[in-house]
């Protein structure tokens, strides 16, 4: 089994759960955010604590646990696997906590400490990937997922140390933190999904990668726009149409293969797990719409196109990467459990399947109303209606809430003492 032990990813799960629960109960109570211009402390500083405390925690954990079994090597090492969750837990909350309170200066010491944890993450992933004798689109995503996040880390400490020296600020700041946000969101996360969907998806459906070329073809022309569209966004230039053009013809191929590899499976009906997780590949396609009005020279800059930019994040950040994350959590969360609890005494006493270990109803509620939830809260900040905002998160809300009660109900069994197996 090349897998780590499996307190190493839950512990980065768990840790990322409690961080969207907790900016979601505060958004509940303060939606108008939701429908806000997107640069004042409280939103940047809400905005980091779901990106860097829930997205970059589970996606660390799923990567430690996920990256040994698709490419069938062990992890290279476990210990500064921990060594980079203790990072997280300080770093994170430190920065969004002087975010809060807009003193820079602290966001960079606290960052750096975060930013130590994604460089040992880096290091960890790159001796891995050295194990591997050939070179997949799985390790070919991974490994670049990895480097824009290093980069995106790196570029938003020099943000950060441009507001205390503002001389070595280069181009103007919202372009780069808009830059910024394109380099995270397109060139980490969603290269990320994109490349393990390549494993996943076919594991989960007892499918097969159809065309290796075409999943080759998808991430190097993602990797040339993310290129492209940090450079060109952070210049002004209008030449970012091109490169989003070259996004979505990437996000196409993607597209194409993933209904090449549904076609082809040999299991049937697709469980909420995977249900969820494509439904935030579907969330794309509105997404990039958006993000090609914004760029779109026809757009005057003014208060609509500010409410887009606030429609734009919450459909890239809420609806396709953090769906897509409950999504795969569904999959890897019931796993973990099952291999800590059941397998020393599989076939030696009766366990439960993987699918008997979440509850149907809870994850099938959690989908539709999310789903429903964040079409309505984008609607309403595209529109500028914040009397929309709280209803629209309050659905969006039970989601999560089913969400996490479907967690908690595959967690009963890691305690669970079979009388059998004594």
């Amino acid at each position: 089994m090349h897998a780590p032990d499996v307190t190493l990813p839950l512990r980065f799960m768990l840790f990322g759960m409690a961080c969207l629960l907790s900016a979601g109960a505060y958004l509940l109570f303060h939606p108008a955010l939701l429908v806000q211009y997107h640069y004042s402390p409280q939103i940047v500083a809400l905005t980091h604590w779901v990106v860097l405390g829930f997205i970059v925690s589970v996606v660390s954990g799923a990567v430690y646990q996920l990256t040994p079994v698709a490419l069938e090597t062990r992890i290279h090492s476990e210990r500064l696997a921990r060594i980079h969750f203790l990072c997280q837990v300080v770093g994170v909350p430190g920065m969004v906590a002087m975010f809060w309170v807009w003193n820079l200066k602290q966001v960079g010491h606290f960052g750096s400490i975060f930013g130590l944890g994604v460089g040992l993450l880096a290091y960890n992933l790159y001796r891995t990937l050295k194990q591997v004798e050939r070179r997949t689109p799985v390790s070919f995503g991974i490994g670049s997922a990895v480097t824009w996040l290093t980069l995106t880390m790196l570029v938003g400490l020099f943000l950060a140390s441009a507001k205390c020296w503002p001389q070595i600020n280069l181009w103007p700041p919202m372009s780069e933190m808009h830059a910024h946000a394109h380099l995270g969101i397109l060139g980490c996360f969603i290269t990320l999904i994109v490349g393990v969907s390549y494993r996943l998806v076919p594991m989960f459906t007892l499918g097969t990668l159809c065309s290796e070329r075409r999943a080759f073809a998808s991430l190097i022309l993602l990797n040339t726009a993310v290129a492209g569209l940090v450079v060109t966004i952070t210049l002004g230039s209008s030449w970012k149409l091109l490169f989003a053009g070259v996004a979505l013809v990437g996000l196409g191929l993607f597209g194409a293969e993933m209904r090449a590899i549904l076609k082809a499976r040999r299991r049937g009906p697709l469980d909420w797990g995977l249900r969820s997780f494509l439904a935030a590949l579907c969330l794309l396609a509105p997404t990039a719409a958006i993000g090609l009005a914004l760029g779109s020279p026809w757009l005057p800059a003014g208060e609509f196109s500010a409410q887009l930019e606030g429609a734009y994040g919450i459909l890239a950040l809420f609806g396709v990467v953090t769906l897509a994350i409950l999504g795969m959590m569904q999959k890897i969360l019931p796993f973990l459990v099952w291999f800590r609890t059941y397998a020393p005494v599989a076939g030696k006493a009766p366990v439960p399947g993987l699918s008997d270990m979440s509850c149907q109803g809870l994850q099938a509620a959690g989908l539709l109303a999310y789903i429903a939830g964040i079409l309505a809260t984008a609607t309403a900040a595209a529109l500028g209606r914040e009397e929309w905002a709280a209803p629209a998160w309050g659905i969006t809300s039970i989601g999560v809430a089913c969400f996490v009660g479907n967690a908690l109900w595959v967690l009963r069994h890691w305690t669970r003492a079979l009388p059998q197996a004594r």
